[in-house]
């Protein structure tokens, strides 16, 4: 893991391989840890960047609220001082809003967009809502918010056959700190609505959905990229592809990287 300091914030990432550069963003409660299996094969033809964003793995706060353009102004910071002008974006879950707002604010440097487990979509009201009580509910019982949030990504088929690989996630996300948690909470409730980068994105763009994700209705998740280019890869999983369907999802990637 390598280091750069931005707004007087330590910013941890890792850079490995040569070629096509392309970023993975990790989602919330999660870290640049969870890209560690797929990038010895992503990397021998490409030079994969994995970043920890605000207030998750080692990566500091901003204030009270990391929102998605403050991670993407971050995101921007790395490339730089790496002298990266074009990159293809991987984001999985809240990594996929983080990627959208990059777009929005970098259009130029978009090589292609990949959302894991994700939407362009803004936060309906209800959803809103979910995240002022899931705030409350952190600040109230840290671990039981944490190891419950974890479990509740998992299609309910996976939950007890990946029983190892779930608590090794809980392990993870339970060493993101509680101000991090609810200044990613507090961002993710005020992004904006960026469906309009997958109808005009001028750029190769990949949606990747679990059909029994309990947290994203596959249906509605779908109706985003109608009448647009973008191409659609569907697992029988949950949210937590990278895990679930991890064979599959590798396979689907280099098939989408070598296209570009």
């Amino acid at each position: 893991m390598k280091q750069i300091h931005y707004k007087n914030s330590k910013i941890s990432y890792s850079d490995t391989g040569k070629g096509t550069a392309i970023v993975l963003l990790h989602g919330f409660l999660e870290n640049q840890k969870m890209w560690q299996d797929f990038i010895p094969k992503l990397s021998t033809k490409n030079r994969i960047i994995t970043i920890d964003l605000l207030g998750h793995g080692d990566t500091d706060c901003l204030g009270y609220v990391n929102s998605m353009e403050d991670n993407a102004d971050l995101v921007q910071e790395v490339l730089s001082q790496l002298h990266i002008r074009k990159v293809i974006l991987l984001g999985h879950s809240m990594g996929g809003y983080v990627a959208l707002a990059f777009a929005e604010l970098y259009p130029e440097k978009m090589k292609g967009l990949v959302l894991l487990n994700s939407t362009s979509r803004a936060d309906s009201d209800e959803r809103k809502h979910n995240r002022d009580r899931a705030i409350k509910a952190v600040k109230q019982n840290y671990i039981n918010f944490v190891r419950l949030s974890i479990a509740n990504l998992f299609s309910e088929d996976n939950r007890e056959k990946l029983f190892s690989e779930i608590e090794r996630v809980k392990t993870e996300a339970l060493k993101t700190p509680l101000q991090g948690i609810v200044a990613t909470l507090e961002g993710m409730k005020i992004r904006k609505d960026r469906e309009v980068i997958l109808h005009f994105g001028a750029y190769p763009k990949l949606l990747i959905l679990g059909k029994k994700d309990p947290i994203m209705n596959y249906e509605e998740s779908q109706e985003q990229i109608e009448n647009s280019t973008v191409q659609l890869v569907s697992f029988d999983g949950g949210h937590m592809s990278s895990i679930e369907n991890k064979e599959e999802l590798l396979t689907a990637l280099l098939s989408f990287f070598k296209g570009i």
